[in-house]
């Protein structure tokens, strides 16, 4: 990512490092991306071309659908009251980045403070795992993160993240699945007792 971009445009309270670790993470290179998820399922949804068609795609399938945007993939429509609030800046490189990265570092927050706000630089990667867990789902601890007060404070930050942990983030994620995460066939538990047919004439 454009190292530039992140000085002008990222949360200052977020390393440089952390920033590119989190939008490699959750993000997307191009910042007309829209994924749109629906009871866990992937919309398609066609590629717009100019920021005017984006943000009409977002309006469009916001009502029922968990729909992110752009660069750094922001849940569109949170804190607003109706999809005509929705503005160009949110698929805006610059814009998008700093909305973003200010999320992400209130989530980082949110996830220290349940920690116990450690000092330790080694601790981070797993905050920062459960923070970008907590990103994906929309939860953290049955909480919405993207709703909840911002706890203040600063976190300790290591330059790096090591690589290998994002993509553990998924192995060391709460059990508990919320609403907005795909389930793997694996991990779903039994809805409906099949036990009884078949079994009995």
């Amino acid at each position: 990512m454009d190292a530039a971009l992140i000085k002008e445009c990222a949360d200052p309270s977020l390393k440089p490092a952390i920033v590119e670790q989190f939008v490699q993470a959750v993000g997307s290179d191009d910042p007309l991306a829209i994924t749109v998820k629906s009871g866990g399922r992937l919309i398609l949804v066609p590629k717009p071309k100019t920021p005017e068609e984006a943000i009409e795609i977002v309006r469009e399938n916001i009502g029922g659908s968990i729909v992110r945007v752009g660069l750094t993939q922001i849940p569109a429509g949170i804190g607003l009251r109706d999809a005509s609030e929705l503005k160009v800046d949110l698929v805006e490189p610059c814009a998008n980045l700093r909305t973003g990265t200010a999320m992400f570092a209130k989530i980082l927050r949110i996830v220290a403070k349940w920690y116990g706000n450690p000092t330790s630089e080694e601790v981070f990667p797993q905050l920062f795992d459960d923070a970008v867990h907590a990103w994906q789902t929309g939860k953290f601890e049955g909480e919405s993160v993207f709703r909840a007060e911002d706890p203040g404070g600063a976190v300790v930050q290591r330059s790096e993240v090591e690589a290998e942990t994002v993509d553990n983030a998924e192995d060391d994620a709460p059990t508990e699945m919320p609403e907005e995460t795909p389930i793997k066939p694996d991990d779903a538990g039994i809805r409906i007792d099949l036990t009884r047919i078949g079994g009995q004439k």
